[in-house]
C-alpha cells in the first residue's frame, strides 16, 4: 500500500464512520414518505430500495466535503439524503430484468424479487423525483439560499441525465458483448460512476457557501473524479474476487454478461495498481486542505481497500 494513505486518515474515517451514516440514515428517513402513506405499498417499496443498508458513501462524501470546508450544518442533510435517494433509485432500475436483471442487492432481494417489476420501476421514479423535492423543499436551520438551492438542483440534474449516469448506463448497455479499449471504458464509468461522485462532493460544496469556481471547488472536483473512478475499478475487482457474502449481491455477473470491465482488460494486479493510483492522486488533491480533510483522505484509501 501506498505511503500516500496515511494511517491516521483512516483511523479518522473510522471513527466518524458510524455518525456520518447515522446522520444519513435520519436524513432519509426524514424525507421518504411513511410506509403507511397511501400508496403504502409502493411507499413501503421506496424504504425498502433505500433504507435496506449499503455503504452511504455519497452522502458521507457531501458531510466530509462540508467537513473539509469548514462547515457541518443542517444544510448538508438535504443534499446528503437526495444524492442517496438518485444512487438508490439507480440501483433499482439497474438491477430490473431489462438492464442487468440482478437477484440480490446489499445483501437482499432486489426490489423487483421483493416486490414485482412494475412496483420497482415505480420505485425508481418516485425516488427520482423525492430527490428533487428534498432539495427545493429542505427545511435546514442554515438555510441555503435560493440562487444556491438553484445550483444544487442544477449540479444533480446534470450528474443524472444523458451527459452523466444515465448516458454512462446507456453506454454500458452498447458495450456489452464487444471490446472497448481503456479510454472507452473509463469514459463509461466517469458518467456511469463517477458523476453522481462528483456531484455528492459539488453539493457539500454549494450546501457549505462555496462557489463551484473557488479554488477549494476546482481541487475538490478532482479528488472526486479520481475517488470515482478508483471506485469503480475496485468494483470490477471485487466482481472477479469478491465474496457474494461480503459483497452482498452476486459475484462474476459482470463476466457472464460479457460486459466490459478493468480486469478484464488489464487483469487483477494491474486494476489493483490502477485504483492505487487513482486513489493517491485524490489525496494530493487535498493538499491545500488541512485536517479537516482528513475523512475525505480516509475515504481515498477506504474505496480501494472496502471488501463489499
Amino acid at each position: 500500500m501506498s505511503a500516500s494513505f496515511d494511517p491516521t486518515t483512516i483511523k479518522a474515517l473510522e471513527e466518524a464512520l458510524p455518525g456520518l451514516r447515522e446522520r444519513a440514515e435520519n436524513a432519509l428517513n426524514n424525507n421518504l414518505p411513511a410506509a403507511t402513506a397511501h400508496p403504502a405499498r409502493l411507499h413501503e417499496a421506496m424504504r425498502y430500495a433505500v433504507l435496506g443498508g449499503g455503504k452511504r458513501m455519497r452522502p458521507i462524501l457531501v458531510y466530509a466535503t462540508g467537513q473539509a470546508l469548514g462547515y457541518s450544518g443542517t444544510a448538508l442533510d438535504a443534499p446528503a439524503a437526495a444524492v442517496e435517494m438518485i444512487h438508490a433509485y439507480s440501483l433499482v432500475h439497474d438491477d430490473l430484468p431489462a438492464m442487468d436483471d440482478d437477484d440480490w442487492r446489499r445483501g437482499q432481494p432486489t426490489c423487483h424479487r421483493a416486490y414485482d417489476e412494475p412496483t420497482a420501476i415505480l420505485v425508481g421514479d418516485s425516488l427520482h423525483s423525492q430527490a428533487f423535492a428534498t432539495l427545493c423543499q429542505a427545511n435546514a436551520e442554515d438555510q441555503p439560499t435560493p440562487q444556491t438551492r438553484v445550483n444544487m438542483v442544477a449540479a444533480l440534474a446534470w450528474a443524472i441525465g444523458s451527459r452523466g449516469m444515465a448516458g454512462g448506463q446507456a453506454i454500458d448497455l452498447s458495450a456489452v458483448g464487444r471490446s472497448l479499449d481503456i479510454a472507452e471504458l473509463e469514459d463509461m464509468h466517469i458518467h456511469k460512476t463517477g458523476a453522481l461522485i462528483r456531484a455528492s462532493v459539488k453539493l457539500g460544496v454549494l450546501a457549505s457557501g462555496y462557489s463551484s469556481d473557488s479554488e477549494a471547488a476546482q481541487n475538490l472536483d478532482r479528488y472526486a473524479k479520481c475517488v470515482g473512478l478508483a471506485f469503480q475499478i475496485h468494483d470490477d475487482v471485487l466482481d472477479v474476487a469478491g465474496d457474494v457474502n461480503t459483497i452482498g449481491k452476486s459475484s462474476g455477473a459482470d463476466a457472464a454478461r460479457d460486459k466490459p470491465t478493468y480486469p478484464a482488460l488489464l487483469g487483477l494486479r494491474e486494476s489493483r495498481e490502477l485504483a492505487e493510483r487513482l486513489a493517491s492522486d485524490a489525496i494530493t488533491a487535498l493538499d491545500d486542505l488541512g485536517e479537516g480533510a482528513d475523512i475525505l483522505r480516509g475515504l481515498a484509501a477506504y474505496c480501494i481497500q472496502r471488501q463489499a
